[in-house]
């Protein structure tokens, strides 16, 4: 009866298009949903270091990506007021550099005073951090007000690719691509590649042991928390080039940012950007025939379905017993 359903769903919504009309609408969705997988697997790897490295539960994480993006609006405004016109262009990377700074600084503050004191205790962590993102909410909104505000966007941010006739590809999601795999490249850099990458690896693992051959682990903590909210700070960053800044724009993400994780396996980075690749072009291409709410019950009960056959995710880590 399930699949019977489908093919009628299926059929009612490709009706009205002729092969090359469906074509051409698969492959513009495929680049539009570019920018929502850019938003998704940034966000997922910060959470991934967070949570598939320290076993804490963040549920603060969208605020975060909220931070990064009153950032770049305020590097935005900065920027117009004290840059040259000529210069003006250029102002975005450094807005995500800033994004990302602000972002960290606050994640370092965060473990500092609160999250060290909450490690082996994962419901008190999602309690405490979910309260922090209802502190930050309400001081976004006391700071900021409660309307949407957006950064002004570079023109070379602006417009779309025409390879051909009928096939636009949005220049933004483009360039937030390349973003991605520029701090996909270096995650994975650091976190096997790198002595600190191995420190991490090592506190998780054996926290004692770590600390009895003279690894900080609480300062590696320190910074594994807070290098992943900046990398939330740099989702946020991408956020305004593709949506307008509310105090509430973060949790809207954390939903899908934590089912990305948990679908591509904790822990996992080749799991995560598989994952947020398939539930990112899942939504963007449903979405065009359905709705968006629908697209995301559909989404959501697919991956549902496919953890129910495999819990341990796309891609599981592998422990040595």
């Amino acid at each position: 009866m399930t699949k019977i359903a489908l093919i009628a769903l299926a059929g009612l919504c490709f009706a009205d298009y002729t092969m090359d009309e469906l074509k051409s609408v698969l492959i513009m969705q495929g680049f539009a949903g570019i920018s929502q997988f850019s938003v998704f697997l940034l966000m997922a790897l910060g959470l991934a270091i967070i949570f598939g490295q320290m076993g804490v539960i963040n549920m603060a994480h969208g605020e975060f990506m909220t931070i990064g993006a009153y950032a770049t609006v305020g590097t935005s405004i900065l920027a117009e007021k004290f840059l040259p016109a000529g210069l003006f262009g250029w102002y975005f990377p450094l807005a995500v550099v800033v994004a990302f700074g602000v972002a960290y600084v606050v994640g370092w503050l965060t473990e500092y005073l609160m999250i060290r004191h909450l490690y082996q205790r994962p419901l008190d962590t999602l309690l405490a951090t979910w309260g922090l993102s209802m502190i930050l909410q309400e001081t976004f909104r006391q700071t900021f007000g409660a309307r949407e505000t957006s950064a002004t966007m570079p023109d070379w941010l602006m417009g779309s690719w025409q390879p051909k006739e009928g096939l636009d590809i949005p220049i933004n999601g483009l360039f937030l691509l390349g973003v991605t795999i520029v701090m996909t490249a270096l995650v994975y850099l650091m976190m096997y590649k790198s002595r600190w990458g191995l420190r991490v690896r090592a506190t998780v693992l054996n926290r004692n042991m770590a600390g009895a051959v003279g690894i900080n682990t609480k300062g590696t903590d320190r910074a594994t928390f807070a290098l992943g909210c900046g990398i939330a700070g740099i989702a946020g960053a991408a956020f305004t080039t593709i949506g307008s800044v509310s105090p509430t724009a973060g949790g809207l993400y954390i939903v899908d940012t934590f089912l990305v994780v948990v679908f591509g396996g904790a822990g996992s980075l080749v799991g995560t950007m598989l994952s947020a690749f398939g539930i990112a072009q899942a939504q963007s291409i449903i979405e065009f025939f359905l709705s968006g709410v629908l697209a995301k019950v559909l989404v959501l009960t697919s991956v549902i379905f496919i953890l129910m056959i495999r819990p341990q995710g796309l891609i599981a880590q592998k422990i040595r017993k």
